[in-house]
């Protein structure tokens, strides 16, 4: 049975010039889900990152965190883990009442709350995944360039090895909702709550591959409160 763990990044730089960048906080999340892992006693085979900086960045400080004396192995590098664009959603997909919620001029991530700006994602997240296409820019190709991923990992790891997966919150809701059949509403409920270095497991087998745990955050838990974060 082959084992693969699913890590969301760190806290990023949300309402910065630039969000894909690790926030101090970010840091100290990665370097904390890093060693929980080595505290668990996990033997990694394989450690794979979206392209993004800020699950690069993750998945750097976790495995220096899990190794004392430095990652020896490689960090493959996937684009397939990458997050969908936020702001490329709200911009052209969110609507409430008829009237657009924000100028497409104006990246949706800059000028607003927290709070305000997962409103807008929740309302664009449904009606992305809501919609029928299924090429290029659809959720429909989105959840399955994530899932070609995950059963490329499978495939790779045969019996009995292990891989940490460095992604996003929307790339880990996806690959829960195709092993839970999830309806679109989950996927959204699901991506609201992950927490920033939670980790997922997923098992593989002769049976096939099945989800064992979602979010798990004892360890950020354990760190104190100020260390938990969702955004």
């Amino acid at each position: 049975m082959s084992v693969i763990y699913l890590v969301r990044h760190g806290q990023a730089s949300f309402g910065s010039a630039d969000y894909d960048v690790l926030s101090e906080l970010g840091h100290r999340q990665a370097a904390l889900v890093g060693a929980e892992l080595r505290a668990r006693g996990v033997r990694i085979d394989l450690a794979v990152s979206g392209a993004l900086r800020r699950q690069r960045e993750t998945a750097a400080a976790a495995l220096a965190a899990f190794a004392a004396e430095g990652w020896p192995g490689e960090i493959e590098t996937d684009s397939r883990w990458n997050e969908y664009d936020q702001d490329w959603l709200i911009n052209r997909l969110a609507d409430v009442g008829g009237v657009p919620t924000v100028a497409a001029t104006v990246p949706p991530s800059r000028g607003v709350s927290s709070r305000t700006f997962q409103g807008l994602l929740d309302v664009s997240l449904a009606e992305w995944i809501a919609r029928p296409e299924t090429g290029p820019g659809s959720f429909t190709a989105f959840s399955d360039a994530v899932g070609d991923a995950l059963d490329g990992l499978v495939r790779r790891l045969g019996s009995g090895g292990t891989a940490v997966v460095f992604s996003s919150a929307g790339p880990i809701a996806a690959v829960c909702s195709r092993l839970l059949g999830m309806r679109a509403d989950g996927v959204v409920s699901l991506n609201r709550v992950m927490i920033n270095a939670s980790v997922t497991k997923i098992v593989a087998g002769r049976s096939g591959t099945s989800l064992i745990s979602v979010n798990e955050h004892s360890h950020i838990d354990t760190a104190g409160r100020e260390f938990l974060s969702y955004r």
